[in-house]
């Protein structure tokens, strides 16, 4: 015999029950209040009350230091020189560019996730559109690293600025793909750095009123911008915010797509394709959705916001990345059908090199970390099992990374001009600076974790209204 949900003191319906809305679980379980909300994410840096964790310490003196070895290599190479890599010719593209665009990739999906699927109306995004917005800012820091040091003399780095000069133009060298990302990649910094610090103003004022201490109370209230929770206050904020987030949805297509332009509008066999501007979105997507997992599923348990980071987040992630994971894969095939039909043999010399040349071992762990790894999302076990999901998240990181490497290092090293041709061997500094990378990212990560609210207080309690006045009452898990 069923049960009628009972919803605001009336029956639901049994035809209206099989709406997903009373199917699908909720977004923020175990009952909580709007006061719950606030202590649960409030008291991680609440730092009168809880004081710093063993565990976050060591993980800071770790990737500080690390952070520290990419600070003095940078010092290192402008003193020494680019001789110090393991660039040559004709491979003058290496590292820095590979991780310069896949740090780039690593940092698309905070502006999917906050700007799109606010647009869109999508609930599930509040409890983790503050962690990917964070990792944004904190990609794109890395990855603008990386350009600045690769220009070889680094004293001319103001050239990629509109600085005023007694030419008649303003950059020397517009024509380059590589001036196109300052501009790409700086507007999308710049707005999303503005629409992530807005989306903390109401938190901010939260923290700001918890705080005993009079620095952090003077810290955050700055912060806050004298935010006071008041009617007009929302209103005027819930229209620029959603200004904010319509001026930030085009940037999810244009700036990898620029990025893509870097190889796309040259002439170098395997480069020169069509493909390239959606190839690279999708793969950006994907690899900023592995990278939400790999850091929300340890937080999650760490902190213990089980209750606030569900299940149907993760699974809806999971999700995400099944599907691009498999637009991934589909452009890998269409890149070797197209050269193949072509019958253009530098173009199927690229792409057969790339399988089968001196580099197929990372061609193969690319194609299998992204195309055939994260097919397991199919299976509903592997998209609610945190540890399964961390697991294919790194592979998925490994793989994009390295699916950066082939475009670039294998395409390089065999170029139309066989006299040409050479082996790229890195060097212990690009391995260092790499793993800096790294350090550099979890140090900002690390000191958000710690002074600012990572899950979004308010929105997470919008959520809540809306589920207690739609969704069925529970008790114990049963309906009544």
């Amino acid at each position: 015999m069923s049960t009628d949900y009972v919803v605001n003191g009336g029956p639901v319906p049994v035809a209206d029950q099989r709406d997903p809305r009373w199917v699908n679980p909720p977004l923020v379980q175990e009952d909580q209040t709007y006061g719950s909300i606030s202590n649960s994410i409030c008291a991680i840096n609440e730092l009168e009350v809880n004081k710093t964790p063993t565990g976050w310490m060591l993980a800071f003196a770790v990737s500080a230091t690390l952070a520290a070895v990419l600070a003095g290599l940078i010092g290192y190479l402008i003193f020494t020189g680019v001789g110090i890599w393991g660039n040559t010719s004709p491979i003058f593209w290496a590292f820095p560019i590979v991780n310069f665009v896949f740090w780039v990739g690593i940092g698309h999906a905070g502006t999917l996730i906050s700007a799109i699927l606010f647009i869109f109306r999508q609930d599930w995004r509040t409890s983790i559109n503050r962690f990917s917005e964070a990792m944004t800012i904190f990609a794109v820091v890395c990855a603008g690293t990386f350009p600045g040091i690769h220009i070889g003399r680094v004293w001319f780095a103001y050239f990629l600025f509109p600085v005023p000069t007694t030419h008649l133009y303003m950059w020397p060298q517009f024509r380059s793909p590589l001036l196109w990302d300052v501009f790409a990649v700086g507007t999308y910094a710049s707005v999303s750095l503005v629409f992530w610090y807005m989306g903390m103003i109401p938190d901010l004022a939260t923290l700001r009123d918890r705080a005993k201490g009079k620095i952090r109370q003077f810290g955050y209230g700055i912060g806050a911008l004298g935010w006071t929770g008041s009617a007009s206050q929302w209103r005027v904020y819930e229209k620029a915010y959603v200004l904010l987030a319509a001026l930030a949805a085009p940037l999810v297509l244009s700036v990898h797509t620029i990025v893509s332009f870097d190889f796309a509008v040259s002439q170098v066999p395997g480069w020169h394709t069509t493909i390239f501007p959606p190839y690279f979105v999708a793969g950006a997507v994907f690899s900023g959705f592995a990278m939400v997992i790999t850091l929300i599923v340890p937080c999650r348990k760490w902190y213990g916001l089980q209750h606030l980071v569900t299940t149907q987040h993760l699974e809806n992630i999971c999700k995400i990345l099944l599907a691009t994971g498999t637009m991934v894969g589909l452009a890998y095939t269409t890149e070797f059908f197209t050269a193949w039909y072509s019958g253009v043999p530098a173009e199927q010399d690229a792409f057969w090199n790339r399988m089968f040349g001196l580099q197929w071992p990372a061609y193969w762990t690319m194609f299998t970390c992204n195309a055939f790894i994260p097919q397991i999302f199919w299976f509903k076990f592997a998209r609610t099992t945190p540890w399964v999901m961390f697991i294919v998240s790194i592979f998925v990181n490994i793989g994009m990374w390295f699916e950066r490497y082939v475009i670039v290092i294998t395409t390089l090293e065999r170029t139309q001009l066989p006299s040409s041709w050479n082996v790229f061997s890195p060097t212990w500094v690009d391995y260092a600076m790499l793993i800096g990378s790294f350090g550099l990212f979890f140090t900002l990560f690390l000191l958000f974790l710690r002074f600012l609210p990572i899950v979004a207080i308010s929105e997470v309690k919008g959520v809540l209204a809306k589920e207690k006045a739609h969704h069925p009452a529970h008790d114990n898990g049963k309906a009544h």
